[in-house]
């Protein structure tokens, strides 16, 4: 089965995210730049509020059976400091029911980008 992951992280940690997943063997990324708030409602810095606060959203596609090395791989890497800190980001998790390549119309049936840790088998994929 094949799921989605969306991460949603500081800007300045997107690219060290991506170099840690490529070099683990999961180079299919997109990589969307967006704002927003979590639980705090924006941040406060001295008289001014800030609303929403930029971020960056990764998002890969992958098998499930990879799911929890990327996971923590994502973790370890977008984190703040030792213990992380308030708007580190989310991570969601999502199933993916079909994939279609664009140019040519085929639905794909997996992966066949790279190979991923918990398998031999083909890992990450492009969206």
């Amino acid at each position: 089965m094949l799921i989605m992951i969306k991460a949603i992280i500081r800007p300045e940690k997107a690219n060290d995210v991506m170099a840690k997943l490529m070099a683990d063997g999961f180079p299919a990324v997109t990589k969307t730049h967006v704002a927003g708030r979590g639980k705090q409602r924006g941040i406060k810095i001295g008289e001014v509020t800030y609303d929403e606060v930029p971020k960056t959203m990764l998002m890969f596609v992958i098998k499930d059976t990879d799911k929890d090395f990327v996971i923590k791989d994502i973790m370890a890497t977008a984190r703040t400091g030792e213990k992380g800190a308030f708007g580190d980001g989310k991570i969601f998790i999502s199933p993916v029911d079909e994939m279609y390549t664009v140019s040519s119309g085929v639905k794909e049936t997996g992966i066949d980008t790279s190979s991923g840790p918990a398998s031999e088998t083909p890992a990450g994929s492009a969206l």
